[in-house]
């Protein structure tokens, strides 16, 4: 399929020369459209499909840096290329700024611009192979119901997705069952110390076996949803699980675990979960059967395990430990209200839980977590003593688990407005720092990267921070900042526009004159002229 290229020029001899010297055929290319202005390759740009806009940086009325944006918000996948003098280098950073992929400068080479173009087709064709094989991969996905469920499984017990999002989003894909109605999750996995020694080989072939034995136990029942969650383990979910229903299914318990013995001399340790009536319940049934089935390993492999709330005490300290204090520390860190906020929540709710159970087991989740985060905190020198006593007596205190949980929350908030307060602090000072850097050295050309190296920040961290701090990025504070003074250079009739240029920075004044006109609306000259008030810069 040949490629549709648009070359632009006010000099409509440089555009036909690229016409008639590049072997545009051979290249993939249809023959090049051309226009003599950015306002007519906009017209073009607007009827036709087109692949590469070619454009001089330097022309009258709309320049290349603007055909080059509107060319991106009509065609958002075009490549650019544009066209520079040696002394017009400051245009193209702009032009890249907007979206313009690469630049050759004049005089032109035509084995330089057709490098580029090679360059270009592979780009496009390239997207083109992805977004066809993404259609293709869709259209598999959408007539497979087998991947589907297997899909669904895994997104629903990874409680990676708000379980009302995550609904919406299979919606029309698959009929689901009505969780009301009850479900179940079986959680099948191969016993780890039996598989540790082996060679790559004889693991693949063990995974391999592994599969095909449990998709074949599971293969007569329509209720049963199977999704493999890693090479050891499969999740399966059964709906609406009648004692029948769980009495057929745990037969095939047997089979699976005897033909992975014979066939593989590998033992496979089964776990069923306690009874679901919601799908958000998935996820926290899932991590309590994975936890009551590494419990039942510690004294032997190869069992059916099944899930007793008598063990509710020993996975809730777990959970404490090695799940509610680590994410909720992460999310500190992280410095997201709002992912606190929701994460705390879900601290609450499991108090709720557990005090159905009883109000003592509630209250040792409740001290616990609280300990835990005493002690992260106490490591940090992040809390004094009398704090920690007036926690410890004010949780005592606590009649239910509700006002139990609303103390966490309340502890919670208010160690992370003093944290971010005083971060923020911290970040507003180091950001002023930076711009008052930036504005002693107006005359020379840091980079991102060097300011960085400078104030020892991650590139990113420091882009980030700063639009975050100033309302702006880098690069426009010190277009503004260059501006500004400027304009009040501009008021000295003394100092010639050139020499303004060069004291705020801009090498060429033909850049200082286009950055000035985009920016204050006139030129350095007309500004001057009468452009100015007193209270100006």
């Amino acid at each position: 399929m040949m490629l549709n290229v648009l070359i632009v020029d006010d000099e409509i001899s440089h555009a036909q020369g690229l016409v008639h010297f590049i072997e545009w055929e051979e290249l993939g290319f249809a023959p090049p459209w051309t226009a003599e202005s950015g306002e007519e390759a906009v017209d073009i740009l607007q009827d036709l499909e087109v692949d590469v806009l070619i454009s001089d940086v330097s022309m009258p009325g709309m320049t290349g840096i603007e055909l080059a944006a509107e060319a991106r918000r009509i065609h958002p996948h075009i490549q650019i290329l544009m066209i520079s003098g040696y002394n017009e280098f400051e245009f193209v950073q702009d032009a890249i700024h907007v979206g313009a992929q690469a630049y050759v400068l004049k005089p032109l080479k035509t084995e330089e611009v057709t490098a580029r173009l090679q360059s270009f087709r592979t780009v496009i064709e390239m997207r083109r192979e992805v977004v066809e094989q993404t259609r293709e991969l869709e259209k598999k996905v959408s007539g497979s119901e087998k991947l589907l469920k297997e899909r669904f499984v895994g997104d629903l017990i990874a409680d990676s997705i708000p379980i009302g999002e995550l609904l919406a989003s299979w919606e029309g894909l698959l009929r689901l069952p009505e969780p009301d109605l009850g479900y179940q999750l079986i959680v099948l996995g191969l016993d780890r110390n039996l598989i540790s020694g082996m060679e790559a080989k004889q693991r693949m072939l063990l995974g391999s076996g592994f599969k095909k034995t449990a998709e074949i136990g599971f293969s007569q029942d329509d209720s049963i949803w199977l999704a493999q969650t890693s090479p050891d383990e499969f999740v399966a979910l059964q709906a609406h699980p009648s004692p029948a229903a769980r009495a057929k299914v745990e037969k095939q318990f047997q089979f699976i675990q005897s033909i992975m013995r014979e066939q593989y001399k590998a033992t496979v340790t089964i776990g069923c979960s306690r009874e679901g009536v919601a799908w958000e319940d998935a996820p926290l049934m899932y991590r309590e059967i994975r936890f009551s089935m590494a419990k039942a390993r510690l004294i032997a492999d190869g069992q059916i395990v099944r899930y007793n709330d008598a063990e509710s005490g020993d996975f809730t300290a777990y959970r404490v430990h090695d799940e509610f204090v680590p994410e909720l520390i992460k999310r500190l860190e992280a410095g997201d209200l709002d992912q606190v906020a929701e994460y705390m929540n879900r601290v609450k709710e499991a108090l709720l839980v557990t005090e159905n159970a009883s109000f003592s087991s509630a209250q040792a989740l409740g001290m616990s977590f609280l300990g835990e985060l005493i002690r992260h905190w106490k490591w940090r020198n992040e809390l004094d003593g009398e704090t920690h006593i007036l926690m410890w007596r004010r949780m005592l205190d606590c009649g239910n688990a509700s006002q139990m949980a609303d103390l966490l929350v309340d502890y919670v908030q208010r160690h992370m407005a003093t944290e971010q307060k005083a971060h923020m602090n911290q970040q507003h000072n180091l950001m002023r720092r930076v711009a008052l850097f930036i504005e002693e050295r107006l005359h020379e050309h840091w980079t991102v990267k060097q300011l960085a190296d400078k104030f020892n920040l991650n590139v990113s961290y420091l882009s980030v921070l700063f639009k975050r701090e100033m309302g702006r990025t880098i690069s426009e504070f010190v277009q503004d900042t260059r501006i500004g003074r400027a304009k009040k250079l501009l008021q000295d009739p003394n100092i010639k526009v050139y020499e303004v240029a060069d004291q705020v920075g801009i090498q060429t004044t033909a850049y200082f004159t286009y950055l000035f006109k985009k920016l204050v609306g006139v030129t350095p000259q007309e500004y001057r002229d009468y452009g100015y008030s007193l209270d100006d810069a």
